[in-house]
Order: structure tokens, then sequence, then C-alpha cells
């Protein structure tokens, strides 16, 4: 009876051996469960963390875009405001020019009379800074037209 005996304490054997392998696996198997556990709380919070750096970036981003609109509209304003003083002082130059010209034809007028006998002096012609404002009024009109 011993050969039956010892073929029951092989089997009897080989099954505990089966048993504490499936043992130290289900040991192995449950300490990665718990790590994976645990790295899904960590992704969670990772990807909450993530989200609100993504609306403060948004908030951020309206922030900056409202600010630039209404620098813009400042600025536009101020271009306005600018032009309208190139304009005002442009015609004020010219009247300036008007002024001058009569002076000058006074002068020349009452010159003439003191100096008959002496050819009259032509006044010169004074440069024309009228048409210099309104050509750079011009131009900075089409670099800005350009820009836009």
């Amino acid at each position: 009876m011993m050969p039956g005996m010892s073929f029951g304490m092989l089997v009897e054997g080989s099954v505990s051996v089966l048993l504490a392998v499936t043992i130290g696996y289900c040991v192995v198997l449950n300490s990665r469960l718990q790590r994976l556990h645990a790295d899904r709380g960590a992704l969670g919070k990772m990807v909450a963390d993530l989200v609100k750096a993504t609306d403060l970036a948004n908030a951020a981003v309206g922030e900056l875009r409202a600010t630039a609109d209404e620098a813009d509209l400042a600025l536009h304003a101020r271009l306005e405001e600018a032009e309208k003083f190139g304009i005002e002082l442009a015609n004020h130059v010219s009247a300036g020019q008007e002024v001058m010209q009569r002076i000058a034809r006074v002068i020349a007028v009452a010159q003439q009379g003191q100096r008959a006998t002496v050819e009259p002096e032509q006044v010169p012609a004074a440069p024309n800074k009228l048409q210099s404002a309104l050509q750079q009024l011009a131009a900075r009109e089409r670099i800005r037209g350009d820009a836009a």
C-alpha cells in the first residue's frame, strides 16, 4: 500500500504547491490593484487641476482680449483727435500764410511808394506749409489704411 499512498501524497503535495502559487499570485494581483486604485485617485486629482488651470487660462485670455479691445478703442479715438488737430493746425498755418502774404504785399506797396524810381521787389513766395501738412496727413491716412 505504500505505492498508493505515495501517489496520493504526491497529488496532495502538488495541489498544495499549486494552492501556494495561487495565493502568492493573488497577493501580487491585490497589490497591483491597490496601486492602480491609488493611481486612479492621483489621476483624477491631476485632471481636476488641469481643468482648473484651463479655466484660469481661459479667463485670463478673455481679460486680455477685453483689455486689447479697450486699448484699440482708446488708440483709435486718440488718432482721430490727432487727425482733427492736424487738419485744424494746417488751416491755421494756411490762414497765417495768407496774413503773411498780405503783410508782404502791403510792405511791398509801401516800399514802391517810397522808391518811385526803383523797380518794385518781387515778394518771395513763402513755402506752402499747408500743402506739405496735407500731404503728410494723406500719407499717414494711406499708411493707416494699409495697416488696417
